[in-house]
């Protein structure tokens, strides 16, 4: 058994954030610490001007019913169940410092959920022995 879930989050697509929250959120409930490494195409959506994730286009033709099901279960965004999760369990988000770096942004241009921007060798260090997921 892992010590815990290191999920890495590259992807800026919006049916990829929806695991991202699922898993961490579940994973919390559980007891489970989480460490969340956010990088690549998924940086600008943890950002404080956030831009709304967008859909591919494989996946287009489920949205209408997607949406509908989430608003028929009363199931709040992504952002709002990362936030849940946070405040539920042993929940870190940390941003790439190197990609950060690259695309010019700061500590101070971070969204509030986000804990810290660090290097992948202490993220690494960090989520030693957890299960990994590359989302």
């Amino acid at each position: 058994m892992s010590k815990g879930l290191a999920i890495i989050m590259f992807s800026g697509e919006a049916e990829k954030f929806i695991p991202l929250a699922v898993l961490t959120q579940t994973a919390a409930n559980l007891g489970v610490p989480i460490r969340i490494f956010v990088t690549g195409y998924a940086l600008p959506y943890f950002t404080k001007n956030k831009p709304q994730p967008r859909f591919t286009r494989e996946f287009e033709d489920m949205v209408p019913a997607l949406l509908e099901g989430m608003k028929k279960l009363n199931m709040p965004q992504w952002y709002d169940i990362l936030k849940e999760a946070k405040e539920v369990g042993d929940v870190k988000v940390y941003v790439c410092s190197l990609m950060a770096e690259v695309m010019g942004l700061k500590r101070e241009d971070l969204d509030p959920i986000v804990d810290d921007m660090v290097g992948a060798a202490f993220f690494m260090t960090s989520a030693e022995g957890y299960q990994v997921i590359f989302i």
